[in-house]
């Protein structure tokens, strides 16, 4: 047993390693871009749009991988929750990091700072207070990268009867993993709404920088297993 635990906090660790990693990699929209995309929506539309854009992608992939453990020889299962976990998170990571756009709250920093930021937020289930530097990322040093290892794995170990659809089936898969990014949405828009900023005083905020080597968010909404839908469809153009 206490093998067993020490194999299953390794894999944790090496899970929350690779969602750190990824994080600075997720393309975000900027406001400007997104107003962009959805002319004529105000805030609380346009917040709308994007959590149904994740919620649709985190429920393709727990389908995908849903239908690809419900074959008569699944694939490795542990190979397949760690494909769930990593995708849900990167999609939810997106959606946290846009959503603090639109309601006018983008943490300081460059991209390594606000990936920090944007994954503290994730992984405590609030939006970042921009008024509490505490909250805020800063250069990620090794203490700091331990402790928020720390809390990713809490964060999945709270969540992982939710990440398991393949104990389930596609189907039923699909609806919780849309159901926890709504409720983590609900969460996180409340936190942003106390500190939301007016469009009209953001006329000056500069673009967001792109990461050089950006994740391919179609590409990771397609989930895994046969009937999977092809490239591209749970992410519509204008929701990349």
């Amino acid at each position: 047993m206490r093998n067993g635990g020490a194999r299953a906090r390794a894999a944790l660790g090496h899970l929350a390693d690779r969602i750190i990693d990824l994080a600075p990699r997720v393309p975000v929209r900027d406001l400007a871009t997104l107003r962009g995309q959805f002319p004529g929506l105000g805030p609380e539309e346009l917040a709308d749009r994007l959590v149904a854009g994740a919620a649709k992608g985190t429920a393709t992939v727990g389908a995908g991988i849903g239908a690809a453990a419900m074959l008569p020889v699944p694939p490795a299962m542990p190979t397949e929750l760690a494909a769930e976990i990593t995708g849900v998170a990167t999609i939810e990571l997106k959606l946290i990091a846009e959503l603090h756009e639109v309601y006018g709250v983008r943490p300081p920093g460059g991209l390594a700072q606000r990936s920090t930021a944007y994954l503290n937020s994730w992984s405590d289930e609030r939006g970042v207070d921009v008024s509490k530097p505490s909250t805020l990322g800063s250069a990620m040093n090794s203490h700091m990268k331990r402790q928020l290892r720390q809390q990713i794995m809490k964060r999945m170990v709270r969540d992982l009867p939710n990440l398991m659809p393949f104990m389930v089936g596609a189907a039923v898969g699909a609806v919780m993993n849309r159901r926890d990014t709504r409720k983590l949405a609900a969460r996180i828009r409340t936190d942003l709404r106390r500190h939301q900023v007016a469009w009209s005083a953001l006329e000056d905020l500069p673009a967001l920088e792109r990461p050089q080597d950006a994740l391919d968010m179609g590409e990771i909404a397609k989930g895994i297993g046969p009937g999977r839908p092809g490239r591209g469809e749970s992410f519509g153009k204008d929701e990349r």
